[in-house]
């Protein structure tokens, strides 16, 4: 009975993948594995829930489940191919080919297993040929950086490019399979601050993304030795080794989401111990006097990044209780510390306000949850029971209530329900109140002028000398909210002197997190840089009739008033304190800050002629970071502003010395097939004028595994998308591995490159021509295989050799002279043709300045048909 249900669930399962639901298919064939025992029956349901696991990229099932139907018979062909095919989505090429190897044994017709085992093989020997090319290079930089005798110029080079291949993830892998940690730790040994620095670089970089090898890191490093570099004078030394234990929390806690495709995750046992002996070093170092002021603002930071939850939904606050238990004595020691004093540990301005919001950030944590407060605001009599206690004479309940509605003004009910029975009695919270109504211009909480009052005073705070700090920076909150206000941001770009102020005060709050994100906050509600629905005309007019409201844009948002302002901010300087903003601690600068400042970016670097001004300030070198680091939202907006940048700026100018690399990456990422067109199309003009600049920047393109995508766009029916693929691909053909590529059986890369030769748009021929030119100059196997690949490339070569634009004309007589210097046989069947007529026509024209390069091509092509003896010349 059994056995026969288990057949017919496997039936079902079956029925389930035909319909594609793989899902429902995994389930049944799940459920038939437990009812039988037959092995035939056990074999065919692996191998079939293997085949769902491929359709779901679950390839670590896949290639156990294969397995597993292999154990009952090691000829299951089928099961064997799925496994091959799993393994090598893991990255496992060996092991792949080995099982393709027993399938094509097994069937050694099978096309398909041959094209596997080629295709396998030749990632196989480029994965090898990578792997020793990054060996090397290891190796000899360790061998400069430990050579006592060394230049400067080739330590720092040496120094720089361990670092940029410590953040690569095969470049991480080989430096800590070569006996890199116990290298890098020669380094710090030599206590020279460069080495010491590029050493905790590179190390930061290896574990970023991978438990496995963090843990390992951190062992052999040991926690004491790197909470000792951190207690150092030197900030920048301080600050990297915050940077590397940020970056091994983030592995161990599972914070750092980077997924390394290809690699399985390695079992790593007990982390918690790991965070929690972090945790219990960093506290000690709050009460050292060992250790500088620099040192102890680096644990304070990490403790406020790393104790307290970032979202109370979350239920376990074990390390907040840990630190409360074993660490408030130290913290509040450190907040009880005198500066006067000779016993006073070594501190800095901001040690104790750092300590202040942890212990801030600590107590909130043990609190109860933001949604249960919400939950009684929203009681009948509650928010009334505020408001009158607004009028208590009671200092303390005065604040209780005001704090209360504070928060409570976030929502536009109970904000609308506040200005209608309180706000005489409330002095603080008023800019919340303002900016309730959101970007609607017909939702107006105050009366006509009054916000545009309020703002010019939080204007006036932000500019006074007399004002306190605090002061000053609540002002700067309170614009975060009513800049929301067009009328507000309008007024706020054309007062200089508040722009700079404000610019000023987030360059000086470099440590203080709200400042950084009110002032972003700010930029983006003045460039309209925010999301905004798409508004349906035919949604409009049903919620009209159905008596509904309406949001209504404001006339100063509109794209002229944007424009202005974005001028007017650029004009104030407002790059400078972007770059500045940037540059700020991680554990001060947030994702959604990050995000905010990638949407200004892309903002002001939305007009062409504005992007200069943008390159000059530092633009260029602050976005990469943003482009790297940050919420995916922001990284797509960062990227973006990068293309718009690298496809009309000078790379050399905009992204100096080695930093033009790291702009490759975000670029590629823009390619994909779900980002904008807008965003693709100006992706692939920023790659294509750094494609130009040299072969180390295709090399680096190529293997960023670019060359797919444009492929891809090259045969988009979008001529704006097509034009800038192929205008890449020119490019890149000069790169050998991408000649390779070409060279290559089984594609059809050149027939496209053919192709569009003879497309009638005139900047695709003159890309596709110029690209063909070159492909067939390097290569003369090219010249015979252009001739296989259609057999319309005789008809589309002598359209180019005609064309009406000399550029398209002379790469046309330059791909004909090619061909005719490859092969006799070639150059005869060419000659017979009507090409020998065009060439003799375009040769006997008289050259001018403009068709010099034409005529004389033309006439070389004459001279090499006349080296054959195919013509001989006329008197």
């Amino acid at each position: 009975m059994a056995e026969a249900e288990a057949v017919q669930l496997k039936e079902e399962g079956n029925r389930h993948f035909q319909l594609q639901d793989y899902k429902a298919a995994t389930k049944s064939y799940s459920q038939a594995l437990k009812l039988t025992k037959d092995k035939a029956l056990l074999a065919t349901l692996y191998r079939n829930r293997a085949a769902c696991s491929l359709k779901t990229e679950s390839y670590v099932q896949a290639a156990s489940d294969a397995s597993r139907a292999i154990d009952i018979n090691s000829s299951d062909i089928k099961a064997l191919y799925r496994r091959g095919q799993a393994l090598e989505q893991l990255g496992k090429l060996d092991l792949a080919f080995k099982d393709v190897q027993r399938c094509a044994t097994l069937e050694p017709r099978n096309q398909r297993f041959q094209e596997t085992l080629r295709r396998l093989n030749a990632s196989i020997q480029e994965k090898l040929r990578v792997q020793f090319s990054t060996d090397s290079r290891v190796q000899k930089m360790f061998e400069i950086l430990l050579d006592a005798n060394s230049e400067a110029d080739k330590l720092d080079k040496a120094a720089n490019n361990l670092i940029v291949l410590g953040r690569e993830e095969a470049g991480a892998e080989r430096i800590f399979q070569n006996n890199g940690v116990a290298l890098l730790l020669q380094l710090v040994d030599t206590k020279r601050p460069e080495l010491v620095l590029a050493a905790v670089r590179t190390l930061s970089g290896m574990c970023s993304g991978h438990q496995a090898r963090a843990t390992a890191i951190l062992r052999a490093v040991r926690i004491e030795r790197l909470c000792s570099l951190m207690a150092v004078e030197n900030e920048e030394m301080s600050l990297a080794v915050c940077n590397l234990l940020q970056a091994v929390i983030d592995s161990l806690s599972g914070e750092d989401k980077r997924e390394h495709r290809g690699e399985e995750e390695a079992l790593v046992l007990d982390t918690k111990k790991d965070l929690k002996q972090i945790t219990s070093h960093l506290l000690d170092m709050l009460v050292s006097k060992k250790v500088s002021g620099q040192g102890r603002d680096q644990a304070l930071n990490l403790l406020n990044k790393n104790i307290p939850r970032k979202d109370l939904a979350i239920h376990d606050n074990s390390p907040t209780i840990y630190v409360v238990d074993n660490g408030l004595r130290k913290i509040l020691k450190l907040v009880g510390q005198v500066p006067d004093l000779p016993s006073c540990l070594p501190l800095t301005d901001n040690t104790r306000m750092l300590a202040s919001i942890l212990i801030n950030k600590l107590y909130d944590d043990l609190r109860c949850p933001l949604d249960l407060g919400n939950q009684l605001l929203g009681l009948k009599g509650v928010m009334e029971m505020m408001v009158a206690l607004c009028g208590s004479e009671r200092e303390a309940d005065q604040l209780v209530a005001v704090e209360t509605l504070i928060h409570a003004s976030s929502k536009l009910s109970r904000a609308t329900f506040i200005i209608t029975n309180g706000v005489s009695l409330l002095k603080d919270g008023l800019c919340k109140l303002g900016s309730a109504g959101g970007t609607d211009y017909s939702l107006r909480q105050f009366a006509e002028g009054s916000t545009e009052k309020l703002a010019k005073q939080c204007r006036k705070w932000l500019c006074s000398e007399s004002a306190d700090t605090q002061t000053r920076r609540w002002a700067a909150e309170g614009l975060a909210y009513l800049t929301l206000d067009a009328d507000v941001k309008d007024d706020f770009v054309q007062d200089t002197p508040a722009l700079r102020a404000m610019f000023e005060l987030a360059k000086a709050s470099s440590t203080d997190k709200t400042m950084l994100y009110s002032v972003a906050t700010t930029l983006v509600n003045c460039t309209n840089s925010y999301d905004v629905k798409e508004v349906i005309p035919e949604l409009v007019q049903l919620a009209k009739f159905s008596k509904q409201h309406v949001p209504e844009e404001h006339p100063k948002d509109k794209k002229d008033f944007i424009d202005m302002r974005v001028k007017r901010l650029l004009k104030a300087g407002v790059i400078s304190a972007l770059a500045c903003m940037v540059k700020a601690d991680s554990t001060v600068l947030t994702d959604q800050t990050k995000e905010l400042l990638a949407r200004v970016f892309l903002a002001l670097c939305d007009n062409p002629k504005d992007r200069g001004t943008v390159v000059a300030q530092g633009g260029g070198k602050a976005l990469i970071p943003l482009a790297l680091e940050g919420t995916d939202v922001g990284k797509v907006k960062a990227a973006h502003a990068l293309a718009k940048i690298a496809a009309v700026s000078d790379p050399d100018i905009a992204f100096p010395g080695e930093r033009v690399y790291e702009v490759v990456r975000p670029l590629v990422r823009l390619l994909d097939t779900q980002r904008d067109g807008i965003q693709n199309y100006e992706a692939l003009l920023g790659l294509t004028n750094l494609s130009g600049r040299s072969d180390k920047l295709r090399q680096k393109i190529f293997k960023e595994k670019a060359l797919p995508d444009v492929e891809n766009y090259m045969f988009e029916n979008h001529d704006q998308l097509r034009q800038a693929a192929t205008e890449c691909m020119c490019n890149m053909v000069l790169n050998k591995e991408v000649q390779e590529r070409f060279l290559a059986d089984g594609n059809d890369r050149l027939k496209l490159v053919v192709l569009l030769c003879g497309e009638d748009d005139v900047k695709v021929q003159n890309a596709a021509a110029g690209a063909l030119a070159m492909l067939t100059a390097a290569h003369s196997q090219l010249c015979l295989k252009m001739t296989h690949v259609t057999t319309q490339w005789l008809e589309i070569l002598q359209r180019l050799c005609l064309h009406d634009q000399l550029s398209v004309q002379h790469r046309g007589l330059v791909i004909a002279y090619n061909l005719l210097a490859a092969d006799v046989e070639l150059a005869k069947k060419l000659v017979e043709s009507e090409l020998l007529e065009i060439l003799t026509v375009v040769g006997k024209q008289e050259p001018d300045e403009k068709k010099a390069a034409v005529v004389q091509t033309a006439r070389e092509c004459l001279i090499k048909c006349m080296d054959y003896g195919f013509i001989k010349p006329v008197s």
